[in-house]
């Protein structure tokens, strides 16, 4: 749809949007144990913490966290440490979760498609980004930093 904003937050919420649906055309599986409902909460507070955490940097190093803009700082620090796309690995942590909390299989389904999605229409283009943007600085950060985890 020409004009509407290509944003991973949004695909995320079509993900949610796809497992309700999901599980009222196709129901599938569900495992209902309270250990789940727990795990899903510890699991969606801690993809909000990273998502927090990682949008402070951007704050912090004033560069635009939109994925289809030029960044003005390449961000090494804080979370990007560990992960060269922190906010979105937690967004599929935040899918796993509501996939947990609704007891739905199809939802981890949904998940892993979030990550397909996620990882090639944002991560590699942005890594492309940021070769060209930022040169031998990006290429040591994306050889020494892995992908996800």
């Amino acid at each position: 749809m020409k004009g509407f904003p290509d944003l991973p937050p949004l695909w995320w919420l079509g993900s949610i949007v796809l497992i309700y649906l999901g599980e009222w055309v196709l129901p599938s599986v569900h495992i209902t144990l309270d250990v789940l409902t727990a795990l899903s909460w510890v699991v969606f507070l801690s993809a909000v913490a990273v998502i927090a955490w990682s949008g402070l940097w951007f704050l912090k190093k004033k560069t635009p966290i939109e994925p289809h803009l030029t960044p003005k700082t390449l961000i090494i620090e804080g979370p990007y440490r560990l992960s060269r796309n922190p906010i979105y690995l937690a967004l599929v942590m935040m899918t796993v979760a509501f996939a947990l909390k609704t007891g739905s299989v199809i939802g981890l389904a949904v998940a892993a498609g979030l990550w397909w999605i996620l990882d090639r229409r944002f991560a590699a283009p942005e890594e492309a980004l940021l070769r060209t943007t930022f040169g031998k600085e990006a290429e040591g950060y994306l050889s020494r930093t892995k992908r996800w985890m």
